[in-house]
């Protein structure tokens, strides 16, 4: 009896540990310097569900390997949801088929919940003579030699969406990458490329007529850019759009993860959310189940793993 009441005693802690879930600060690791859409996105989601956890959200910075350092560091966490991830598409379902010395990121972190989405934008330098995006699919077509255009680096997906832009279209472009999406842009405002897929965040530079957007790459029209076209309405199918999810180890306990998933589900959901969302570089809130989330997961990685092959990508 002694030793069955013994054996039991690590379990009731665990259950209490477990019912008292969190019962300390909750840190979400951001992949980038302080400032990005990343970081946003974790001290909105984090701000707004530390009161109802009744904890403090810290976000910390992680910069480093494209990612992948703090990927890393959350996978070999404890699995008790008290480290997480801000993990970008890039992250989750590009780096894997580029880097050969990287966590699995399908079998090591577990998708906790879709955060935001947000648009591509197709834009060229205003000098150039294309005014709508058929002009300039007849213009590339025409170039001699092949226009150059921006990415925000190897593997990047600036790069990758431009790719599946140049099979679909049957036009040639030549590849120029810089070290982030801020010098590309720059890059192709001051006319060393002609064109770019740039996020919603370049909005201010469209306005003010330093770039010329032709279209967006998402499903359906941007509420940025309502008058321009999606690509799918010229090339039916074609979509690619970025997402920004957060993470834990492999392994949660399934409290952990309903309780988690409830309270940033009531976040995303939060007007005020929202609006300070679109007030960051237009990202729109991404409400989906954890089944569509995980599907949407699977989706880019094996396509972004077939693309990666198809164009021989290395990473830096």
């Amino acid at each position: 009896m002694l030793r069955f009441c013994c054996a039991l005693i690590p379990l009731l802690f665990a259950a209490t540990a477990l019912a008292q879930f969190p019962s300390r600060p909750i840190k979400i690791l951001v992949t980038i310097p302080p400032g990005g859409a990343p970081d946003i996105v974790a001290r909105v989601v984090g701000d707004k569900i530390s009161p109802s956890l009744g904890q403090p959200v810290v976000i910390e910075n992680k910069p480093g390997a494209n990612g992948n350092a703090a990927a890393a560091e959350v996978a070999r966490a404890p699995a008790d949801g008290y480290t997480l991830l801000l993990g970008a598409d890039s992250l989750i379902a590009i780096n894997p088929h580029l880097y050969s010395k990287m966590i699995d990121t399908l079998k090591e972190l577990t998708p906790i919940s879709s955060l935001v989405s947000n648009q591509f934008v197709l834009s060229i330098n205003p000098a150039l003579p294309p005014n709508t995006f058929p002009e300039f699919i007849e213009y590339a077509r025409k170039a001699n030699p092949p226009l150059a255009y921006a990415s925000g680096g190897q593997g990047s997906q600036h790069q990758l969406t431009m790719e599946m832009l140049k099979a679909r279209a049957g036009i040639d472009l030549v590849h120029v990458p810089y070290r982030g999406g801020t010098p590309a842009t720059t890059a192709t405002m001051a006319g060393e490329v002609a064109a770019m897929f740039s996020g919603t965040s370049s909005a201010p530079q469209i306005r003010a007529g330093r770039l010329r957007a032709l279209a967006v790459a998402g499903a359906k029209r941007s509420p940025t850019f309502p008058e321009l076209p999606t690509i799918g309405e010229f090339y039916p199918g074609f979509e690619n759009s970025i997402w920004l999810g957060l993470f834990g180890p492999a392994g949660l306990p399934e409290d952990v993860l309903n309780r988690l998933r409830s309270e940033v589900r009531r976040a995303l959901e939060s007007p005020e959310v929202k609006q300070k969302l679109a007030g960051s570089g237009s990202l729109e809130t991404l409400l989906l189940s954890p089944r569509e989330f995980e599907a949407l997961i699977r989706r880019d990685y094996e396509r972004f793993g077939r693309l990666i092959k198809e164009v021989g990508i290395k990473a830096d």
